[in-house]
């Protein structure tokens, strides 16, 4: 797929991304533990078209957003694109729903012949016979240890139902133990100007060891988008996770707010919206190669996907860490 925007190396997978993905969260629509509220799906088809018409090479989604159905609306955003055009799809398994109790937590499952069925329930959803980037969504709870369970996703490379596999959610020892099995190709953690620990944990180990690394939820789940206000927090419906978030209520709410206000003067400058400072911050952290930003409209996507070409100056940078400072938003350690 060609594209005009900026692109970086995925560590050493081959695939040369743009520093902004279409994140697929949010689509899965509700009725489960972690949805973000019922959605429409056609918003969402065209959310990804329009994401990819402007470049965007990548859509990561996951088995366990909305219970099989974000994998389903990407295969149908995809399935008339020709080949040249079509983006990389990169997905997650190791999460393992009640088909009956479809609001239950999933479980966290390593078990070799559990990822098996989940691939090939993937493959079946997505409609392709590799998936780009197959990742371990969370450590494995189930007794399995990683190295039982991360011989499988290198497996699945050797046997071609996956072309890079990956890590989300996992800490050093872990990539350590995995990398002494088979390489790491990618880590997805979390990181967002309000939770900055992966930037000095897992992220200079991805350096030292030429792992890429998608990070998620890059405006803090909408909250840094600059649109985001206390009256929308408390009107949030009980079938949006983020109801129930530390993030989205009481004091933290409040300095995160103020965060956002901080950030406006630089986003002015630049001509962009706050929540594109905030991705372009995420991508100046050093062993970032990408972000991975949500949206359910075409309108969400034009918001954000100029964020990989934004410069960042010197004195924006240190205007960030003064905000930082000054509102004591978030967690993790004031860098950038």
């Amino acid at each position: 797929m060609h594209t005009s925007l900026t692109t970086a190396p995925f560590g050493r997978t081959g695939m040369d991304l743009t520093r902004v993905g279409f994140g697929a969260w949010a689509i899965g629509g509700g009725g489960w533990s972690f949805a973000w509220g019922d959605q429409d799906d056609s918003a969402s088809v065209a959310a990804i078209r329009h994401a990819v018409e402007r470049g965007v090479n990548w859509v990561d989604t996951a088995a366990v957003y909305g219970l099989g159905h974000s994998e389903e609306v990407v295969a149908r955003a995809l399935a008339d694109l020709p080949e040249a055009d079509r983006p990389y799809v990169f997905t997650k398994g190791g999460l393992r729903w009640d088909e009956n109790d479809p609001a239950k937590p999933s479980e966290r499952v390593g078990d070799p012949a559990s990822l098996r069925f989940e691939v090939e329930s993937s493959l079946r959803r997505l409609g392709v016979e590799r998936i780009d980037l197959y990742q371990m969504h969370w450590p494995a709870e189930d007794g399995t240890p990683i190295e039982e369970y991360w011989p499988v996703f290198r497996s699945l490379v050797d046997e071609g139902k996956v072309r890079a596999v990956g890590l989300s959610n996992h800490g050093v020892a872990a990539l350590e133990a995995a990398e002494r099995i088979g390489h790491v190709d990618s880590l997805q953690p979390r990181l967002s100007l309000l939770h900055r620990d992966a930037a000095a944990e897992v992220l200079p180990w991805c350096v030292e060891n030429g792992t890429g690394s998608i990070v998620y939820s890059p405006m803090a789940s909408g909250l840094l988008t600059g649109s985001f206000t206390a009256e929308r927090a408390a009107s949030l419906g009980s079938g949006d996770w983020r109801s129930k978030a530390p993030d989205f209520t009481g004091e933290a709410l409040v300095r995160n707010l103020a965060l956002v206000d901080a950030l406006r003067p630089i986003a002015e400058r630049h001509g962009v919206s706050v929540g594109t400072i905030a991705i372009a911050w995420t991508l100046t952290v050093p062993g970032v190669t990408a972000a991975i930003v949500g949206a359910r409209s075409p309108e969400q996507v034009d918001g954000w996907v100029g964020a990989g070409d934004v410069r960042l100056s010197e004195g924006d940078r240190a205007e960030i860490r003064a905000a930082l400072e000054t509102t004591g938003a978030g967690d993790g350690p004031v860098i950038g």
